[in-house]
């Protein structure tokens, strides 16, 4: 049993999961703290890729990153490469479509987090950033954790985005989702299901964490 779609999968989910991690909280903390009417047209947008179909959004992906879109034909180029049917290509359709789940749910948390904490650290004479990061991140910890554990298992288990830009290269670009596919038209059942066996492994634990951290959050209510 060939193990790269495991692994690629992992790689390519952690990758994106550490980059809408960062760009998630960005994006949740200047949003929160938004003009009503801007919040709201910010957040339609930035949410958009929840709730298009993963092919939609494979196909505009496809036609900005591709060899002849507007990124990907500068990218070919200047440096001499595609930024497309290759293992990292997947990285920025999972990026795109686990965005949103981050990002809603590290909005949620800040604008729960009591803000009488952040002035209060202002007028002990604490810098904006460090009350960020010691003082308001330690508080919504738990709805930042929760967003990560679910926008990393959406990325572990996303097809039709990451199909429409890396196709499926065994040893190259397969990743769990592709390979169960791949072998379903195949025939392969026997070896289809050992993979839906270990992504169903692997979602079961996500869930487990995600339900852990929410006890553990409402437990310290």
């Amino acid at each position: 049993m060939d193990w790269f779609p495991l692994y690629n999968s992992l790689r390519v989910a952690g990758i994106s999961t550490l980059i809408t991690f960062f760009v998630g909280i960005f994006a949740a903390h200047y949003v929160s703290y938004a003009p009503r009417v801007l919040k709201g047209v910010l957040d339609c947008l930035l949410t958009l890729p929840m709730v298009l179909p993963p092919t939609v959004v494979g196909f505009f992906l496809l036609k900005t990153i591709g060899p002849f879109g507007p990124v990907g034909a500068v990218v070919l180029d200047l440096f001499g490469f595609k930024l497309t049917m290759a293992w990292y290509s997947a990285v920025f359709a999972t990026t795109i479509v686990t965005f949103p789940l981050m990002y809603r749910t590290a909005r949620g948390a800040f604008e729960s987090f009591d803000e009488t904490l952040f002035y209060s650290g202002q007028t002990l004479g604490l810098s904006d950033a460090f009350i960020f990061w010691r003082i308001k991140m330690p508080n919504c910890r738990q709805g930042i954790l929760a967003g990560t554990v679910l926008a990393f298992a959406r990325a572990l288990g996303e097809y039709g985005a990451t199909t429409m830009v890396t196709g499926y290269i065994p040893g190259r670009t397969a990743t769990i989702s592709t390979a169960v596919y791949q072998l379903w038209r195949e025939g392969n059942d026997a070896l289809a299901y050992k993979w839906v066996g270990v992504n169903l492994v692997i979602s079961f634990a996500v869930l487990v964490s995600v339900n852990m951290l929410d006890n553990r959050y409402r437990g310290t209510q």
